[in-house]
């Protein structure tokens, strides 16, 4: 068995003490482990020490990445928020999707989501929200903006995350810091993502 922070016989990463966490389930957390085990994935890199961050995830180009993903959450305890329209937030669904970490947006709201998030995370003691900037599983040349908006107004890092097919591995890259230069930020963050090989495709 791993440890008390999800160390896991090469399988999964530890979470440091300020990272987000679900309530202790150990079915979840073996049921995540043995799922990407049979799957054959691993994860790689070091989660930061810290308690808000926005995490993207690509290269995305199959439905498969949700399930990797999902399965990886579930092995780590890792409580990480991703967006869900309002509208699907009807019984019996809407309190599944909260538990599953989704959470409600209302993008008619006077408030725009950017300031939605932001309100979250400023709110909140700790706070992790998935993106998937490409907003798409087909190749992209442009990334959505959201994912940086929200870190630049909640004042947090964007925390880089990826799929590599060929090696099967979720990784975990460093912390990157919005500047004030989005096409900049844009660039150098697709640049980062290159090498990483997508189920269908890569990072253009």
């Amino acid at each position: 068995m791993g440890d008390s922070h999800g160390q896991d016989d090469g399988i999964v990463l530890s979470l440091p003490p300020s990272v987000p966490r679900v309530r202790p389930n150990r079915l979840a957390r073996w049921f995540g482990r043995t799922l990407l085990r049979l799957g054959g994935w691993r994860m790689v890199g070091s989660f930061p020490d810290l308690p808000k961050v926005v995490l993207i995830g690509a290269p995305h180009s199959s439905n498969w990445d949700g399930v990797w993903g999902f399965a990886a959450k579930l092995a780590l305890g890792l409580d990480i928020r991703i967006l869900g329209k309002h509208q699907l937030f009807w019984w019996p669904l809407g309190p599944l999707l909260r538990r599953l970490g989704v959470i409600a947006v209302n993008r008619s709201a006077p408030q725009g989501v950017v300031e939605q998030l932001a309100a979250r995370f400023a709110d909140s003691e700790r706070f992790w929200l998935g993106i998937a900037p490409e907003g798409t599983r087909k190749p992209v040349e442009r990334w959505k903006t959201g994912f940086w908006k929200i870190a630049r107004a909640a004042r947090v890092p964007v925390l880089p995350a990826y799929f590599h097919y060929p090696e099967r591995v979720i990784g975990i890259g460093p912390p990157f810091h919005p500047s004030d230069d989005l096409a900049a930020d844009l660039a150098a963050l697709r640049a980062w993502y290159r090498p990483w090989q997508g189920r269908h495709h890569g990072t253009p």
